[in-house]
């Protein structure tokens, strides 16, 4: 049926089907066409077009700048339909040098920094190829490689460059596809050159050889190596894996003792400004102890000074914590999904790239002879007729005097082909003098040794491997030395686990946390030595003290049946009435405070509802660093957790509302980490009044007044847990309570 015929039809398909295939298109042009490098030259497809575009542009790197909105014009006018911001971000990163470890374009104005901030507009900045472009077009128009229709059809564009520079691996690659992705760092071009010509020479060599020569990535940044030897030797053989990078630094000393710390290099890809940034928020949540302050005195280099808390903090140690904490260590991810030679996707080992490389290097090698030795036959086929020339010069003359048709008198009287007899006839009066001849000669001699060299290079294989080999070590020695080729990645050793103590540097100060009926909390230096003279807000009181640290971590309960944690140092300070605590701890105005300690490792509490319920929980479980804290109690309707104390005994004194007292062995307590608890007294009006957990053997003691009153025989209150108890011994307080703070 023709294409005329279909048109007004309707054909119904499945969904499923229809989604699929469309999907299945748009993830293999994703993957071959957008985010996956060819392994062969190292480029996207962007990136190619950009470069022969600006070589069609003829922007070698001896011509002058041109605006970089003409090269964005002409690839996605001619080669690139897609937006022409994507194409400037591609290009603008490929000028950049802390981005790109050889970079493919030399610009001109502002490209952006390793602060972060934005390139200038495409209007504004200007840009040519550099000398590394120029080695990936080298030979591109000897037929080196296949082109094919650019998408409109008027254009051709190289399906890969030649690639006499080793792209791939000198400045790594980065996209996500479809269901894949590819990251490959950057590495020093005169290593990768050297296990190159290593492979050449020893075509058995395993991946610890290659790497012999070329130990690790060389970020255009800089920084430290800090990966295990064996961790590098099996991400190379398996494609995939990842790198440690830490900044480099050194301790700068100062006068009285004093010193400093000097970041010179940051790990790749990492934004200064928003390293301070981190570095910044880190110091103002407290997170970093050993740290005073940060400065950044860069200029045209990175210069960041990090000062020490005090003196007595050991570098070593600062380091550390900053490497933990901060994007002053980052991992760099080795996945080297790559496009074959074939033009299919998938994760190639480093002596698989670099063996691909190489064989597209023999296939240039091969392809740009085979051009060259036609070109050489076609113009020695022309310099044997002008040769022929001189050695019949008066009978050429007269055949051309005298004939009406001298081309086809010459191709038979002198046996010529159609181009020689072309050429002789197109051939100027000043070429027949002597001099010419000799020229002619020089040139025919100067060929016909270079087809027998060139024919001998495509005859011989070997012959082939060692014109390669000079190649490589002509890119190496261009490429992999001086200023851009020296390595900038220092090769450490994998770090050992250094033990940092930040409680030794941390400022302890001794407070009191004062907390109030209402819940408002804050905190004072040192002791409250007069508890009466503190002021709250009116018609509000004390409801506690509580001695600590400001290291301590306070742990509060709530009659929500909830569990917070509350670093002391960050309540707020000074001689206000505070803040409410609910601003601290997701709390409602109805929620109440139960109980407020400094949690303790190791100690045990017995928590109590309302109704008398209860269970012992470890105070591990009670550590809640979330707002909305933990739920420890659950609570049925109308029922509060009601009481918190320390279980550092051996038996259980409980009283309720109906002054009743129960006292049973507190190993019938279960220890939970959350629940509704058990029946711990029961009641028939009210509920629980007051619970203490003591040492038999002590006695039971309560506050009367000034006084402490202890009762040792308690055979009449002894029980089992879930009695009704009975009324307390004499003197014991009407308001049933033991007088114990809560």
């Amino acid at each position: 049926m023709a294409d005329d015929d279909l048109i007004g039809t309707i054909q119904e398909t499945h969904l499923k089907d229809a989604l699929s295939e469309r999907y299945l298109a748009y993830a293999l042009s994703t993957i071959m066409s957008r985010s996956l490098p060819d392994v062969r030259d190292g480029l996207k497809p962007v990136h190619r077009r950009l470069i022969y575009a600006m070589h069609q542009l003829r922007l070698d790197p001896t011509a002058g700048f041109k605006k970089c909105a003409r090269v964005v014009g002409d690839v996605m006018g001619k080669y690139h339909p897609h937006g022409d911001a994507s194409i400037y971000d591609a290009m603008v990163r490929m000028a950049q040098d802390f981005a790109a470890r050889y970079p493919l374009v030399e610009g001109q104005g502002n490209f952006g920094n390793i602060d972060g901030d934005n390139p200038a507009a495409m209007r504004y900045t200007e840009a040519r190829l550099t000398t590394v472009a120029q080695a990936m077009l080298t030979g591109i128009d000897d037929d080196t490689v296949d082109f094919r229709p650019t998408y409109d059809g008027e254009e051709a564009e190289p399906i890969v460059l030649p690639g006499a520079f080793p792209n791939l691996l000198a400045n790594g690659a980065a996209g996500i596809a479809v269901g894949m992705a590819t990251s490959i760092p950057p590495h020093n071009a005169g290593e990768v050159c050297a296990a190159a010509i290593h492979l050449v020479r020893n075509p058995d060599a395993t991946t610890a050889d290659l790497l012999r020569h070329m130990p690790g990535p060389d970020f255009p940044t800089g920084g430290v190596l800090v990966e295990d030897p064996a961790a590098i030797l099996n991400a190379y053989e398996t494609g995939r894996g990842g790198f440690r990078l830490r900044a480099k630094w050194e301790r700068v000393d100062g006068k009285h003792g004093t010193w400093q710390i000097v970041i010179t290099e940051i790990p790749y890809q990492v934004q200064k400004s928003k390293l301070i940034e981190q570095v910044a928020q880190l110091l103002e949540e407290k997170k970093l102890p050993l740290l005073g302050d940060i400065r950044d005195e860069s200029s045209d280099t990175i210069r960041l000074v990090l000062e020490p808390k005090t003196r007595t903090v050991d570098p070593n140690q600062l380091m550390e914590t900053m490497f933990r904490a901060t994007a002053l260590e980052t991992r760099f991810p080795l996945n080297m999904n790559v496009l074959d030679a074939t033009r299919t996707p998938r994760v190639m080992p480093l002596r698989d790239v670099v063996r691909a490389w190489l064989d597209h290097r023999h296939e240039v090698l091969v392809r740009r002879s085979r051009h060259r030795l036609a070109a050489i036959d076609r113009r020695i086929e022309i310099l044997d007729g002008y040769l022929l020339v001189y050695l019949n010069l008066d009978e050429v003359i007269r055949i051309i005097r005298e004939e009406e048709h001298p081309k086809p008198r010459l191709m038979e009287r002198f046996s010529l082909s159609d181009i020689q007899a072309e050429a002789i006839l197109n051939m100027r009066l000043r070429s027949l003098r002597k001099l010419e001849e000799m020229e002619i000669r020089k040139e025919h001699k100067a060929l016909s040794r270079e087809r027998k060299d060139l024919q001998a290079l495509l005859g011989d294989e070997k012959l082939r491997w060692k014109r390669i080999t000079e190649e490589l070590e002509q890119i190496r020695a261009t490429f992999g030395s001086g200023a851009l080729g020296n390595r900038r990645t220092e090769l450490g050793a994998a770090p050992l686990a250094i033990e940092v103590n930040t409680d030794a540097y941390v400022e302890r100060e001794a407070i009191t946390v004062i907390l109030s009926e209402k819940g408002w909390i804050r905190a004072v230096r040192g002791s409250v030595a007069e508890p009466g003279e503190l002021k709250f807000k009116e018609g509000d009181k004390l409801k506690l003290l509580l001695p600590c640290m400001t290291t301590d971590r306070l742990t509060l309960l709530a009659t929500n049946g909830r569990a917070f944690t509350l670093k002391a140092g960050d309540l707020p300070r000074g001689r206000g009435d505070g803040q409410p605590v609910r601003l601290l701890a997701d709390l409602t105005n109805e929620d109440e405070v139960v109980a407020l300690f400094v949690a303790m490792e190791g100690l045990r509490y017995l928590v109590a509802s309302s109704s008398g319920r209860g269970f012992i929980v470890p105070g591990a479980e009670l550590g809640a660093e979330k707002r909305t804290g933990k739920q420890v109690m659950n609570l049925k309707p109308k029922e509060e957790l009601a009481l918190c104390v320390p279980a550092d005994g051996d038996h259980v004194a409980i009283i309720g509302e109906n002054r009743r007292l129960l006292v049973f062995p507190l190993n019938q307590v279960p220890e939970m980490g959350r629940g509704a608890g058990v029946i711990l007294q029961r009641y028939k009006d009210g509920g629980v009044s007051d619970i203490k957990v003591f040492r038999l053997a002590d006695g039971l003691t309560w506050r009367l007044g000034d006084r402490i009153r202890t009762e040792t025989d308690l055979r009449t209150w002894l029980a089992e847990r879930g009695s009704s108890g009975h009324m307390p011994p004499n003197g014991f307080p009407r308001t049933p309570k033991f007088g114990a703070a809560i």
